[in-house]
């Protein structure tokens, strides 16, 4: 008899065991209580179109959350916008709630401006949050030199929204900083003098402004406002100074260049008079030969020559001596 119900429960279980296997597979695709969930809310869901997604590899729970979030908020998305925005590779639920945040704030913003702006890459939700609450942009510290020389160095805070208008395919951020330096030093090198600039820093601001920087950006300016301007180097006296230096150098190696050839014409010259003095014995030889020099006229020259480097040995020896007399 024993024997008997443990095979009957035995068989029940493994009956039993199968059909609850069954019916978890059954529930997983066909998400029964996320139906209801949807039918619910008001944002109602076919069977069909759940165990679809299933089959496509769309969590269906993310996409109707996200559709049932949209209708509470007064907007209507259709289910397909949204799963062919999932299978792009985009965050459904990112855009669903840029989109609430933009109804609220009076922003038009329609779907597929929402999926093009998060399917390049951009964050719509912070976009959206920048168009309400405008961003601070700190530019790092920009160096630049008026026209007296004098080194300047510049901080400004550029405060900017989002343009939803030129979201897709505009500049960022660095592209902001850029051109506020690039307006930043332009403005300080026009000035005369750096005392200008620091007697009246907005006028870094008006001009930047003016200037219509926030073209093909995915910004727009607000506003410009110089946070701090500091006194750097004298850059014209250092420059003059280098200038006078390479000239110095100039100049040396030019007055070196002219003593070298000084020593080389010296050179050559009294070369030239020792090649003239090789000649006169010579010269005598050949006034022998010819009767023009007699003897005694050699030895009367000899005497003078003689004679003569006494007198410069005499004259060398006395000068700068003491007259003893």
């Amino acid at each position: 008899m024993n024997s008997e119900f443990d095979l009957t429960t035995i068989g029940a279980f493994g009956l039993l065991l199968p059909a609850l296997f069954l019916l978890m597979i059954i529930l997983y695709i066909v998400p029964i209580p996320l139906w209801i969930a949807a039918w619910s809310s008001g944002a109602p869901v076919g069977l069909a179109t759940l165990v679809g997604m299933r089959l496509r590899r769309v969590p269906p729970a993310t996409v109707v959350n996200a559709r049932i979030s949209a209708v509470k908020a007064g907007l209507q998305i259709s289910i397909d916008d949204l799963e062919a925005h999932y299978l792009a590779g985009g965050n459904v639920v990112r855009v669903v709630n840029a989109l609430i945040s933009a109804d609220k704030a009076n922003i038009e913003m329609p779907f597929k401006r929402a999926a093009a702006i998060d399917l390049a890459g951009r964050d719509v939700l912070e976009a959206v949050k920048m168009s309400v609450i405008p961003k601070v942009i700190v530019t790092p510290r920009i160096a630049a030199v008026a026209k007296d020389g004098i080194q300047l160095m510049a901080v400004s805070r550029v405060t900017v929204r989002t343009n939803i208008d030129r979201l897709v395919g505009g500049a960022g951020e660095e592209t902001i900083i850029a051109r506020v330096g690039e307006g930043m030093v332009s403005t300080i090198g026009s000035a005369a003098t750096h005392k200008d600039v620091l007697e009246n820093p907005d006028h870094i601001s008006k001009n930047i402004l003016s200037r219509g920087l926030d073209a093909g950006t995915a910004y727009e300016i607000l506003s410009i406002d110089i946070a701090d301007v500091d006194v750097g180097e004298n850059i014209g006296a250092k420059l003059q100074i280098d200038q006078a230096n390479a000239d110095k150098q100039i100049a040396q190696a030019k007055a070196e260049e002219r003593r070298a050839m000084a020593v080389a014409l010296e050179q050559e010259m009294r070369a030239r008079v020792v090649e003239a003095e090789a000649e006169v014995p010579r010269a005598m030889a050949e006034a022998f030969r010819q009767g023009n020099l007699g003897i005694m006229d050699y030895y009367r020259m000899k005497n003078i020559q003689a004679d003569s480097t006494m007198r410069e040995s005499i004259a060398e020896s006395g000068t700068g001596q003491p007259d003893n007399r």
